[in-house]
Protein backbone atom coordinates (compact mmCIF):
# COMPACT_ATOMS: atom_id res chain seq x y z
CA UNK A 1 0.00 0.00 0.00
CA UNK A 2 1.09 3.56 -1.05
CA UNK A 3 2.16 6.04 1.75
CA UNK A 4 -0.75 8.87 1.48
CA UNK A 5 -0.80 12.60 2.06
CA UNK A 6 -4.35 13.55 2.12
CA UNK A 7 -5.45 16.96 1.87
CA UNK A 8 -8.99 18.30 2.52
CA UNK A 9 -10.85 21.31 2.89
CA UNK A 10 -13.92 22.02 4.89
CA UNK A 11 -17.16 22.25 3.32
CA UNK A 12 -18.38 24.58 5.23
CA UNK A 13 -16.55 27.42 5.09
CA UNK A 14 -19.12 29.70 6.60
CA UNK A 15 -18.13 28.00 9.88
CA UNK A 16 -15.05 29.55 10.48
CA UNK A 17 -14.48 32.88 11.27
CA UNK A 18 -12.30 35.16 9.02
CA UNK A 19 -8.60 35.01 10.75
CA UNK A 20 -6.78 38.34 10.68
CA UNK A 21 -3.03 38.69 10.15
CA UNK A 22 -1.80 38.24 13.53
CA UNK A 23 -4.21 34.77 14.03
CA UNK A 24 -1.89 33.30 11.40
CA UNK A 25 -0.12 30.20 12.56
CA UNK A 26 1.76 26.95 10.82
CA UNK A 27 -0.48 24.11 10.22
CA UNK A 28 -0.64 21.14 12.71
CA UNK A 29 1.52 18.44 10.90
CA UNK A 30 -0.71 14.91 12.46
CA UNK A 31 1.26 11.42 11.54
CA UNK A 32 -0.81 8.29 12.27
CA UNK A 33 0.77 5.21 12.75
CA UNK A 34 -1.60 3.08 10.78
CA UNK A 35 0.32 -0.28 11.10
CA UNK A 36 0.06 0.15 15.10
CA UNK A 37 -2.68 -0.43 17.93
CA UNK A 38 -2.88 0.40 21.12
CA UNK A 39 -5.95 -0.49 23.41
CA UNK A 40 -9.30 -1.27 22.89
CA UNK A 41 -11.36 2.26 23.70
CA UNK A 42 -14.07 0.15 25.94
CA UNK A 43 -17.40 1.65 25.01
CA UNK A 44 -18.04 1.59 28.81
CA UNK A 45 -16.52 5.06 29.03
CA UNK A 46 -19.10 6.25 27.31
CA UNK A 47 -21.56 5.33 30.24
CA UNK A 48 -24.24 7.58 31.79
CA UNK A 49 -25.19 8.56 35.04
CA UNK A 50 -29.03 8.71 36.37
CA UNK A 51 -29.68 9.62 39.95
CA UNK A 52 -32.60 10.26 42.10
CA UNK A 53 -31.99 14.55 42.11
CA UNK A 54 -33.94 17.49 40.80
CA UNK A 55 -35.60 16.51 37.75
CA UNK A 56 -33.30 13.51 36.50
CA UNK A 57 -35.85 10.85 36.88
CA UNK A 58 -38.78 12.03 36.90
CA UNK A 59 -40.03 14.55 34.27
CA UNK A 60 -36.79 13.52 33.01
CA UNK A 61 -37.34 9.97 32.51
CA UNK A 62 -40.46 8.50 34.29
CA UNK A 63 -43.82 10.71 33.44
CA UNK A 64 -46.37 7.60 35.10
CA UNK A 65 -48.37 5.85 32.55
CA UNK A 66 -50.85 8.14 32.59
CA UNK A 67 -49.00 11.13 31.29
CA UNK A 68 -50.07 13.10 28.03
CA UNK A 69 -46.46 12.79 27.45
CA UNK A 70 -46.04 10.01 24.98
CA UNK A 71 -44.49 7.09 26.90
CA UNK A 72 -44.45 3.45 27.18
CA UNK A 73 -45.24 1.88 30.72
CA UNK A 74 -44.37 5.59 31.76
CA UNK A 75 -41.11 5.87 30.59
CA UNK A 76 -40.78 9.29 28.38
CA UNK A 77 -40.22 7.83 24.47
CA UNK A 78 -38.67 10.66 22.93
CA UNK A 79 -35.64 10.64 26.00
CA UNK A 80 -35.47 7.08 25.10
CA UNK A 81 -35.20 7.60 21.37
CA UNK A 82 -32.59 9.97 21.80
CA UNK A 83 -30.77 7.48 24.86
CA UNK A 84 -31.02 4.94 22.06
CA UNK A 85 -28.71 7.07 19.35
CA UNK A 86 -26.06 7.44 21.83
CA UNK A 87 -25.63 3.69 22.21
CA UNK A 88 -25.50 4.38 25.91
CA UNK A 89 -23.19 1.18 27.46
CA UNK A 90 -24.53 1.45 30.74
CA UNK A 91 -26.09 3.61 33.26
CA UNK A 92 -25.25 4.04 37.01
CA UNK A 93 -28.44 4.38 39.01
CA UNK A 94 -30.01 5.29 41.73
CA UNK A 95 -27.17 6.84 42.99
CA UNK A 96 -24.91 9.18 44.07
CA UNK A 97 -25.54 9.79 47.78
CA UNK A 98 -29.33 8.81 47.57
CA UNK A 99 -27.77 5.21 46.82
CA UNK A 100 -27.00 5.26 50.64
CA UNK A 101 -30.06 6.10 52.18
CA UNK A 102 -32.25 4.19 49.30
CA UNK A 103 -33.59 0.90 50.58
CA UNK A 104 -35.01 -0.90 47.62
CA UNK A 105 -38.07 -2.99 49.69
CA UNK A 106 -40.04 0.76 49.28
CA UNK A 107 -39.71 0.75 45.58
CA UNK A 108 -40.72 -2.44 44.24
CA UNK A 109 -44.35 -4.01 44.01
CA UNK A 110 -47.80 -2.24 43.28
CA UNK A 111 -47.37 -0.18 46.73
CA UNK A 112 -44.55 2.21 47.04
CA UNK A 113 -43.57 3.89 50.36
CA UNK A 114 -42.59 7.59 49.75
CA UNK A 115 -39.26 8.89 51.57
CA UNK A 116 -37.75 12.44 51.93
CA UNK A 117 -34.95 13.21 49.49
CA UNK A 118 -32.68 15.12 51.95
CA UNK A 119 -29.90 15.63 50.33
CA UNK A 120 -31.20 16.40 47.19
CA UNK A 121 -33.84 19.35 47.35
CA UNK A 122 -35.60 18.21 50.16
CA UNK A 123 -38.75 17.19 48.63
CA UNK A 124 -40.24 13.67 49.00
CA UNK A 125 -39.71 10.65 46.17
CA UNK A 126 -42.59 8.69 45.49
CA UNK A 127 -40.48 5.82 44.60
CA UNK A 128 -42.57 5.11 41.55
CA UNK A 129 -39.61 4.70 39.88
CA UNK A 130 -37.88 1.99 41.48
CA UNK A 131 -35.96 -1.16 40.34
CA UNK A 132 -38.58 -2.31 38.06
CA UNK A 133 -39.01 0.73 36.22
CA UNK A 134 -35.01 1.28 36.32
CA UNK A 135 -34.81 -2.21 34.28
CA UNK A 136 -37.40 -1.68 31.97
CA UNK A 137 -35.87 1.70 30.68
CA UNK A 138 -32.33 -0.44 30.68
CA UNK A 139 -34.28 -2.47 28.48
CA UNK A 140 -35.65 0.11 26.74
CA UNK A 141 -32.57 2.24 25.47
CA UNK A 142 -30.42 -1.21 25.08
CA UNK A 143 -28.02 -0.35 28.16
CA UNK A 144 -26.39 -2.12 30.97
CA UNK A 145 -27.19 -2.06 34.69
CA UNK A 146 -24.87 -0.38 36.76
CA UNK A 147 -26.62 -0.42 40.43
CA UNK A 148 -25.08 1.01 43.31
CA UNK A 149 -25.58 -0.92 46.86
CA UNK A 150 -26.72 0.72 50.27
CA UNK A 151 -23.32 0.89 52.30
CA UNK A 152 -24.04 3.99 54.25
CA UNK A 153 -26.97 2.83 55.69
CA UNK A 154 -28.03 -0.48 54.74
CA UNK A 155 -26.45 -3.95 55.80
CA UNK A 156 -24.79 -6.93 53.99
CA UNK A 157 -28.10 -8.73 54.00
CA UNK A 158 -30.28 -5.63 52.70
CA UNK A 159 -27.47 -5.63 49.26
CA UNK A 160 -27.70 -9.24 48.92
CA UNK A 161 -31.45 -9.82 49.18
CA UNK A 162 -31.65 -6.74 46.60
CA UNK A 163 -28.52 -8.77 44.52
CA UNK A 164 -31.19 -11.79 44.93
CA UNK A 165 -34.30 -10.35 44.14
CA UNK A 166 -32.87 -9.02 40.75
CA UNK A 167 -31.24 -12.05 39.50
CA UNK A 168 -32.29 -14.92 40.93
CA UNK A 169 -34.64 -17.65 39.30
CA UNK A 170 -38.18 -17.48 40.38
CA UNK A 171 -37.84 -21.03 42.46
CA UNK A 172 -35.98 -18.73 44.94
CA UNK A 173 -38.35 -17.15 47.43
CA UNK A 174 -37.24 -13.59 46.74
CA UNK A 175 -36.31 -14.50 42.47
CA UNK A 176 -40.73 -15.70 43.43
CA UNK A 177 -41.65 -12.18 44.14
CA UNK A 178 -40.21 -10.66 41.44
CA UNK A 179 -41.80 -12.59 39.39
CA UNK A 180 -44.97 -11.95 40.74
CA UNK A 181 -44.08 -8.02 40.58
CA UNK A 182 -44.22 -8.89 36.70
CA UNK A 183 -40.54 -9.62 35.72
CA UNK A 184 -40.35 -13.88 35.42
CA UNK A 185 -36.79 -13.72 33.93
CA UNK A 186 -33.96 -12.71 35.70
CA UNK A 187 -32.48 -9.28 35.22
CA UNK A 188 -28.72 -8.75 34.05
CA UNK A 189 -26.87 -6.64 36.56
CA UNK A 190 -23.44 -6.28 34.75
CA UNK A 191 -21.92 -3.86 37.24
CA UNK A 192 -22.29 -3.24 41.21
CA UNK A 193 -21.16 -0.15 43.04
CA UNK A 194 -19.96 -0.91 46.37
CA UNK A 195 -21.45 2.34 48.11
CA UNK A 196 -20.72 5.85 46.92
CA UNK A 197 -18.41 8.41 48.84
CA UNK A 198 -17.96 6.43 51.49
CA UNK A 199 -15.43 9.10 52.25
CA UNK A 200 -18.22 11.98 52.46
CA UNK A 201 -21.49 11.50 52.02
CA UNK A 202 -21.36 7.77 51.95
CA UNK A 203 -20.93 7.58 55.67
CA UNK A 204 -17.47 9.84 56.30
CA UNK A 205 -15.77 6.25 56.52
CA UNK A 206 -11.81 6.24 57.29
CA UNK A 207 -10.09 3.92 54.17
CA UNK A 208 -9.19 0.90 57.06
CA UNK A 209 -13.24 1.03 58.09
CA UNK A 210 -14.27 1.12 54.19
CA UNK A 211 -11.97 -1.55 53.37
CA UNK A 212 -13.72 -3.48 56.56
CA UNK A 213 -17.30 -2.90 55.31
CA UNK A 214 -16.30 -3.62 51.11
CA UNK A 215 -14.45 -7.06 51.90
CA UNK A 216 -18.31 -7.87 53.36
CA UNK A 217 -20.05 -6.34 50.60
CA UNK A 218 -18.01 -8.21 47.87
CA UNK A 219 -18.73 -11.70 49.75
CA UNK A 220 -22.32 -11.55 50.40
CA UNK A 221 -23.61 -9.33 47.56
CA UNK A 222 -23.92 -12.48 45.16
CA UNK A 223 -25.57 -12.44 41.63
CA UNK A 224 -27.08 -15.75 40.64
CA UNK A 225 -28.81 -14.88 37.04
CA UNK A 226 -27.41 -18.34 35.28
CA UNK A 227 -26.90 -16.27 31.72
CA UNK A 228 -24.05 -14.39 33.76
CA UNK A 229 -22.95 -17.10 36.15
CA UNK A 230 -22.19 -20.12 33.33
CA UNK A 231 -21.64 -18.43 30.24
CA UNK A 232 -18.55 -15.97 31.42
CA UNK A 233 -20.78 -12.61 31.63
CA UNK A 234 -19.86 -12.21 35.39
CA UNK A 235 -20.91 -8.95 37.30
CA UNK A 236 -18.06 -6.61 37.82
CA UNK A 237 -18.04 -5.31 41.21
CA UNK A 238 -16.93 -1.29 41.41
CA UNK A 239 -14.94 -0.45 45.27
CA UNK A 240 -15.48 3.10 46.31
CA UNK A 241 -12.04 4.74 45.25
CA UNK A 242 -10.28 8.73 45.81
CA UNK A 243 -12.48 11.86 45.99
CA UNK A 244 -10.23 13.52 43.01
CA UNK A 245 -6.34 13.64 44.59
CA UNK A 246 -6.83 12.39 47.41
CA UNK A 247 -5.03 8.63 47.60
CA UNK A 248 -5.90 7.36 50.82
CA UNK A 249 -8.46 5.35 49.49
CA UNK A 250 -6.71 4.46 46.23
CA UNK A 251 -3.71 3.04 48.87
CA UNK A 252 -5.96 1.06 51.22
CA UNK A 253 -8.41 -0.58 48.72
CA UNK A 254 -5.58 -1.43 46.22
CA UNK A 255 -3.42 -2.92 49.25
CA UNK A 256 -6.32 -4.92 50.89
CA UNK A 257 -6.68 -6.22 46.59
CA UNK A 258 -3.11 -7.36 45.97
CA UNK A 259 -3.47 -9.70 49.59
CA UNK A 260 -7.55 -10.60 48.59
CA UNK A 261 -8.44 -14.45 49.13
CA UNK A 262 -11.04 -16.36 46.80
CA UNK A 263 -13.83 -14.96 49.43
CA UNK A 264 -13.71 -11.52 47.91
CA UNK A 265 -12.54 -9.91 45.61
CA UNK A 266 -13.15 -6.38 42.74
CA UNK A 267 -12.73 -5.46 39.28
CA UNK A 268 -13.24 -1.86 39.37
CA UNK A 269 -11.88 0.95 42.04
CA UNK A 270 -14.18 4.77 41.59
CA UNK A 271 -12.63 7.67 40.74
CA UNK A 272 -14.74 11.36 41.23
CA UNK A 273 -13.53 14.60 39.69
CA UNK A 274 -15.61 17.33 38.69
CA UNK A 275 -14.53 20.07 36.93
CA UNK A 276 -15.91 23.11 39.22
CA UNK A 277 -13.68 26.11 38.63
CA UNK A 278 -12.47 26.86 42.24
CA UNK A 279 -14.28 24.12 43.76
CA UNK A 280 -16.71 24.96 46.64
CA UNK A 281 -18.65 27.03 47.22
CA UNK A 282 -19.57 27.07 43.50
CA UNK A 283 -18.91 30.73 42.08
CA UNK A 284 -18.87 29.95 38.41
CA UNK A 285 -21.90 30.66 36.12
CA UNK A 286 -23.21 28.32 33.39
CA UNK A 287 -23.67 31.14 31.28
CA UNK A 288 -22.74 34.75 30.53
CA UNK A 289 -19.29 33.98 31.33
CA UNK A 290 -16.49 35.41 29.18
CA UNK A 291 -12.87 34.07 27.23
CA UNK A 292 -11.08 34.25 31.14
CA UNK A 293 -14.09 31.58 32.74
CA UNK A 294 -13.66 29.63 29.54
CA UNK A 295 -9.79 29.18 30.26
CA UNK A 296 -10.16 28.62 33.83
CA UNK A 297 -12.64 25.66 33.56
CA UNK A 298 -10.94 24.05 30.35
CA UNK A 299 -7.33 24.48 32.51
CA UNK A 300 -8.76 22.67 35.41
CA UNK A 301 -10.75 19.93 33.39
CA UNK A 302 -7.06 18.75 31.72
CA UNK A 303 -6.08 18.27 35.03
CA UNK A 304 -8.14 14.48 35.13
CA UNK A 305 -5.02 13.40 32.93
CA UNK A 306 -2.65 14.41 36.03
CA UNK A 307 -5.06 12.22 38.61
CA UNK A 308 -5.04 9.29 36.55
CA UNK A 309 -1.80 9.29 36.30
CA UNK A 310 -1.45 9.67 39.92
CA UNK A 311 -3.89 6.80 41.12
CA UNK A 312 -2.85 4.57 38.10
CA UNK A 313 0.34 4.65 39.13
CA UNK A 314 -0.59 3.49 42.98
CA UNK A 315 -3.13 0.86 41.47
CA UNK A 316 0.69 -0.62 39.19
CA UNK A 317 1.77 -1.13 42.50
CA UNK A 318 -0.63 -3.72 43.46
CA UNK A 319 -2.28 -4.70 40.48
CA UNK A 320 0.71 -4.48 37.32
CA UNK A 321 -1.30 -6.61 35.29
CA UNK A 322 -4.37 -3.83 35.41
CA UNK A 323 -6.82 -6.19 36.03
CA UNK A 324 -8.94 -3.45 38.04
CA UNK A 325 -9.72 -0.74 36.22
CA UNK A 326 -10.02 2.58 37.16
CA UNK A 327 -13.97 3.21 36.97
CA UNK A 328 -14.10 7.69 36.42
CA UNK A 329 -18.28 6.84 37.27
CA UNK A 330 -19.05 10.36 38.06
CA UNK A 331 -16.97 13.50 36.03
CA UNK A 332 -18.44 16.68 34.19
CA UNK A 333 -18.99 20.01 35.10
CA UNK A 334 -20.60 21.67 38.03
CA UNK A 335 -21.77 24.97 37.52
CA UNK A 336 -23.71 27.50 40.25
CA UNK A 337 -27.33 26.63 39.55
CA UNK A 338 -29.53 28.29 37.71
CA UNK A 339 -31.04 31.00 39.15
CA UNK A 340 -34.17 31.22 40.76
CA UNK A 341 -34.04 27.18 40.68
CA UNK A 342 -34.26 24.99 43.81
CA UNK A 343 -29.68 24.58 44.16
CA UNK A 344 -30.53 21.12 45.68
CA UNK A 345 -32.01 20.15 41.99
CA UNK A 346 -28.32 20.88 40.63
CA UNK A 347 -29.62 22.71 37.24
CA UNK A 348 -27.25 24.31 35.03
CA UNK A 349 -27.12 25.24 31.56
CA UNK A 350 -25.01 23.67 28.42
CA UNK A 351 -23.02 24.97 26.28
CA UNK A 352 -20.38 24.63 23.48
CA UNK A 353 -17.63 25.37 26.36
CA UNK A 354 -19.32 21.83 27.90
CA UNK A 355 -18.87 20.49 24.41
CA UNK A 356 -15.55 21.00 24.35
CA UNK A 357 -15.10 20.24 28.10
CA UNK A 358 -16.76 16.80 27.44
CA UNK A 359 -14.23 16.03 24.27
CA UNK A 360 -10.94 16.52 26.11
CA UNK A 361 -11.89 14.44 29.11
CA UNK A 362 -13.05 11.79 26.69
CA UNK A 363 -9.97 11.78 24.93
CA UNK A 364 -8.15 11.53 28.49
CA UNK A 365 -10.04 8.53 29.44
CA UNK A 366 -8.79 7.10 25.64
CA UNK A 367 -5.49 7.85 26.01
CA UNK A 368 -5.65 5.90 29.48
CA UNK A 369 -8.00 2.38 27.75
CA UNK A 370 -5.77 0.18 29.59
CA UNK A 371 -6.62 1.17 32.63
CA UNK A 372 -9.79 3.59 32.16
CA UNK A 373 -12.19 1.21 30.97
CA UNK A 374 -15.32 2.72 32.59
CA UNK A 375 -16.72 6.47 33.32
CA UNK A 376 -20.05 7.70 33.83
CA UNK A 377 -20.37 11.59 33.28
CA UNK A 378 -22.34 13.15 35.38
CA UNK A 379 -25.65 13.30 34.57
CA UNK A 380 -28.14 12.09 31.99
CA UNK A 381 -31.21 14.48 32.10
CA UNK A 382 -31.67 17.64 33.82
CA UNK A 383 -29.03 17.57 36.06
CA UNK A 384 -25.24 19.29 35.72
CA UNK A 385 -24.11 18.37 32.73
CA UNK A 386 -26.63 16.51 31.17
CA UNK A 387 -27.13 15.11 27.42
CA UNK A 388 -30.88 15.97 27.71
CA UNK A 389 -33.04 19.16 29.29
CA UNK A 390 -36.52 18.39 29.13
CA UNK A 391 -40.00 21.22 30.17
CA UNK A 392 -42.83 19.00 30.21
CA UNK A 393 -43.47 17.63 26.91
CA UNK A 394 -40.49 19.59 25.55
CA UNK A 395 -37.38 17.99 25.02
CA UNK A 396 -33.93 19.07 23.60
CA UNK A 397 -30.42 17.91 23.31
CA UNK A 398 -27.50 19.58 24.54
CA UNK A 399 -23.87 20.21 22.86
CA UNK A 400 -22.47 17.55 25.36
CA UNK A 401 -25.53 15.18 23.90
CA UNK A 402 -24.33 16.11 20.41
CA UNK A 403 -20.15 15.20 21.37
CA UNK A 404 -20.99 11.98 22.81
CA UNK A 405 -23.15 10.90 19.52
CA UNK A 406 -20.42 12.55 17.20
CA UNK A 407 -18.09 10.01 19.03
CA UNK A 408 -20.00 6.64 18.74
CA UNK A 409 -17.32 5.20 16.43
CA UNK A 410 -15.06 5.13 19.03
CA UNK A 411 -16.95 2.46 21.20
CA UNK A 412 -14.77 -0.34 21.32
CA UNK A 413 -12.99 0.91 18.83
CA UNK A 414 -8.86 0.18 18.86
CA UNK A 415 -6.53 2.99 19.08
CA UNK A 416 -3.50 4.20 16.94
CA UNK A 417 -0.86 5.99 18.17
CA UNK A 418 -0.11 9.19 16.46
CA UNK A 419 1.74 12.43 17.50
CA UNK A 420 1.76 15.99 16.46
CA UNK A 421 2.57 19.42 17.61
CA UNK A 422 -0.62 20.54 19.90
CA UNK A 423 0.86 23.76 20.15
CA UNK A 424 -0.24 26.30 23.49
CA UNK A 425 -3.48 28.26 23.82
CA UNK A 426 -3.16 30.79 26.47
CA UNK A 427 -5.05 33.60 28.44
CA UNK A 428 -3.95 35.32 31.27
CA UNK A 429 -2.49 32.56 33.78
CA UNK A 430 -4.30 30.08 32.01
CA UNK A 431 -1.85 27.49 29.44
CA UNK A 432 -3.84 24.80 27.20
CA UNK A 433 -3.04 22.58 24.53
CA UNK A 434 -4.10 24.44 21.56
CA UNK A 435 -5.38 21.12 20.06
CA UNK A 436 -6.43 17.70 21.15
CA UNK A 437 -6.78 14.52 19.12
CA UNK A 438 -6.80 10.77 18.95
CA UNK A 439 -7.21 8.26 16.61
CA UNK A 440 -8.80 4.68 16.36
CA UNK A 441 -9.53 1.72 13.96
CA UNK A 442 -13.28 0.50 14.49
CA UNK A 443 -14.24 -3.17 14.03
CA UNK A 444 -14.97 -2.75 10.15
CA UNK A 445 -11.21 -1.74 9.79
CA UNK A 446 -12.47 2.30 9.08
CA UNK A 447 -9.72 4.53 10.84
CA UNK A 448 -11.69 7.99 12.71
CA UNK A 449 -10.40 10.67 14.06
CA UNK A 450 -11.60 13.12 17.01
CA UNK A 451 -10.15 16.56 16.91
CA UNK A 452 -10.27 19.63 19.07
CA UNK A 453 -9.65 22.84 19.07
CA UNK A 454 -9.76 24.68 22.14
CA UNK A 455 -8.64 28.21 21.35
CA UNK A 456 -11.53 30.46 21.21
CA UNK A 457 -10.20 32.25 18.72
CA UNK A 458 -8.29 30.87 16.09
CA UNK A 459 -9.49 28.41 13.67
CA UNK A 460 -6.91 25.13 13.44
CA UNK A 461 -5.13 23.93 10.59
CA UNK A 462 -4.35 20.01 10.56
CA UNK A 463 -1.84 18.62 7.85
CA UNK A 464 -2.72 14.53 8.43
CA UNK A 465 -0.23 12.05 7.06
CA UNK A 466 -1.44 8.32 7.14
CA UNK A 467 1.42 6.68 6.01
CA UNK A 468 0.09 3.23 4.04
CA UNK A 469 -3.20 3.73 4.07
CA UNK A 470 -5.00 4.86 0.52
CA UNK A 471 -8.22 7.19 0.90
CA UNK A 472 -9.67 9.66 -1.11
CA UNK A 473 -12.03 11.39 0.89
CA UNK A 474 -13.00 11.63 4.63
CA UNK A 475 -16.81 12.94 5.99
CA UNK A 476 -18.18 13.44 9.09
CA UNK A 477 -19.22 16.01 11.60
CA UNK A 478 -18.24 19.83 13.10
CA UNK A 479 -19.91 20.98 16.31
CA UNK A 480 -19.20 25.13 16.58
CA UNK A 481 -21.11 27.75 17.62
CA UNK A 482 -21.16 31.47 17.40
CA UNK A 483 -19.93 31.89 21.06
CA UNK A 484 -18.21 29.90 23.75
CA UNK A 485 -21.57 30.56 26.11
CA UNK A 486 -23.87 29.53 22.74
CA UNK A 487 -26.24 27.11 24.58
CA UNK A 488 -29.94 25.65 22.89
CA UNK A 489 -33.42 26.48 24.83
CA UNK A 490 -36.59 24.97 24.03
CA UNK A 491 -37.62 27.94 21.44
CA UNK A 492 -34.26 27.37 19.62
CA UNK A 493 -32.73 23.94 20.36
CA UNK A 494 -30.70 23.88 17.24
CA UNK A 495 -28.36 26.96 18.55
CA UNK A 496 -25.55 24.38 18.75
CA UNK A 497 -25.92 21.54 16.76
CA UNK A 498 -23.41 19.13 14.64
CA UNK A 499 -22.74 19.78 10.92
CA UNK A 500 -22.22 17.23 8.20
CA UNK A 501 -18.16 17.83 6.52
CA UNK A 502 -17.16 16.23 3.75
CA UNK A 503 -13.61 16.68 2.37
CA UNK A 504 -12.07 15.12 -0.83
CA UNK A 505 -8.21 14.76 -1.64
CA UNK A 506 -6.55 16.85 -3.31
CA UNK A 507 -2.99 17.52 -4.09
CA UNK A 508 -1.90 14.51 -2.26
CA UNK A 509 -2.15 15.81 1.26
CA UNK A 510 -5.27 15.82 3.90
CA UNK A 511 -5.58 19.24 5.10
CA UNK A 512 -8.31 20.17 7.79
CA UNK A 513 -9.57 23.46 9.39
CA UNK A 514 -11.20 23.47 12.04
CA UNK A 515 -13.22 26.54 13.68
CA UNK A 516 -12.24 28.22 17.24
CA UNK A 517 -13.52 26.24 20.20
CA UNK A 518 -14.86 23.02 17.99
CA UNK A 519 -14.73 19.31 18.23
CA UNK A 520 -14.68 17.33 14.79
CA UNK A 521 -14.95 13.70 13.86
CA UNK A 522 -14.48 12.69 10.86
CA UNK A 523 -13.37 8.82 9.04
CA UNK A 524 -11.13 8.20 6.42
CA UNK A 525 -12.89 5.92 3.80
CA UNK A 526 -11.31 4.97 0.30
Amino acid sequence: MRRLLLSLSVAAVALIPAATAGDAVRPVQLTVDANKSGPVIDRNIFGQFAEHLGHGIYEGIWVGKDSKIPNTRGIRNDVVAALKALHVPNVRWPGGCFADYYHWRRAIGPVRQPMMNADWGGVVDPLTFGTEEFFDFAGQIGTEAYVSVNIGSGSPAEAAEWLEYMTAGKEDAIGAERAKNGHPEPYKVAFVGLGNESWDCGGGMSPDYYVSQMKRYSRFVRNYNPAQTEKGDPMKRIAVGPNAGDTSYTEAVMKAYKGHSWAWNIEGLSLHSYTTGGGWPLAQPDTGFGEREYAWMLSETVGMDDLIKKHGAIMDKYDPEKKVSLTVDEWGAWYKAAPGTNPGFLIQQNTQRDAVLAALNINIFARHADRVRMANIAQMVNVLQAMILTDKEKMLLTPTYHVFKMYVPFQDATSIPLSYDAGKYSFEKYSLQRVDAIAARDKSGKIWFAITNVDPNRPAEFEISVPGVAATKAVGETLSAAKIDSFNTFEAPNTVAPKPVSFAATGGKLTLTLAPASVTVVALEP
